[in-house]
């Protein structure tokens, strides 16, 4: 088995909502305390947090991908479904150790109610990776999907129920390398969330492939950061290290 490791974060950093100076500092002081390989960042505002490699989607600029490596390719692609579409961005990446594929997802539709737009989003997403990773890399899919790991359109995604794209499936890091807890990262423990009224939930995540050759791409930890106090998004952040 593969013991060295790749880190990734996913975050989805609220735009330039609120007091958006102050959250900036916050966010590139988690992020450099972490000192991740690999950001995949939701609402994105443009900062690149040090990072010398970096994509950003068009399609409302929703994500958003820094890396320490090379982006050797990039392609974004518009998820339909509902009132407020979703967006994913793929980046494979030239690691060291071998490319390295990386989708930064965002699944629009929000409201509880909307699990069908939600199911046709992620039916698009599981297309979109059919068709452009390899099967022979490591691949992961970080982003926030605004769905509970028991909703069905992430049981979808984790082999609970039939695939979107048959043999599109993930293992969720959380899942297998989390402290065995919620991992809620939409929670009302933090004071920019709590006005949204939503219980609890784990939205944000971080899916691997079946894992390749000597267990590239299997999660070995898992957790959740940005929380506390001082937290800087609506969301809290998911930081996976996986074998690589």
């Amino acid at each position: 088995m593969i013991d060295t490791r790749v880190r990734l974060l996913t975050w989805n950093v609220w735009g330039e909502y609120g007091p958006y100076a102050e959250r900036a500092e916050r966010i590139e002081k988690v992020i450099g305390e972490l000192a991740p390989d690999v950001v995949a960042l939701q609402e994105p505002t443009g900062r690149t947090f040090g990072y010398e490699h970096t994509a950003v989607a068009s399609e409302k600029s929703s994500c958003a991908l820094l890396s320490r490596w090379p982006i050797m390719r990039s392609e974004e692609r518009h998820l339909p479904g509902g009132a407020l579409p979703g967006s994913a961005l793929f980046c494979e990446l030239a690691g060291p150790r071998g490319p390295l594929q990386v989708f930064s997802v965002m699944i629009g539709a929000f409201r509880l109610d909307e699990s069908e737009a939600r199911h046709m989003q992620v039916r698009a997403l599981t297309a979109f990776v059919g068709e452009v990773a390899s099967r022979r890399c490591p691949t992961v899919v970080c982003g926030d999907f605004n769905a509970p790991p028991d909703s069905d359109e992430i049981r979808m995604l984790t082999g609970r129920s039939a695939p979107g794209t048959p043999g599109v499936v993930f293992y969720d890091a959380w899942e297998i390398a989390g402290d065995g807890g919620p991992g809620y990262t939409w929670s009302n423990a933090n004071p920019w969330a709590r006005a949204g009224l939503y219980p609890d939930r784990r939205f944000d995540y971080v899916l691997s492939a079946w894992p390749r050759a000597g267990g590239a791409g299997h999660p070995v930890r898992c957790e959740v950061v940005g929380t506390g106090p001082q937290t800087a998004s609506d969301h809290y952040a998911v930081l996976a290290e996986l074998r690589y």
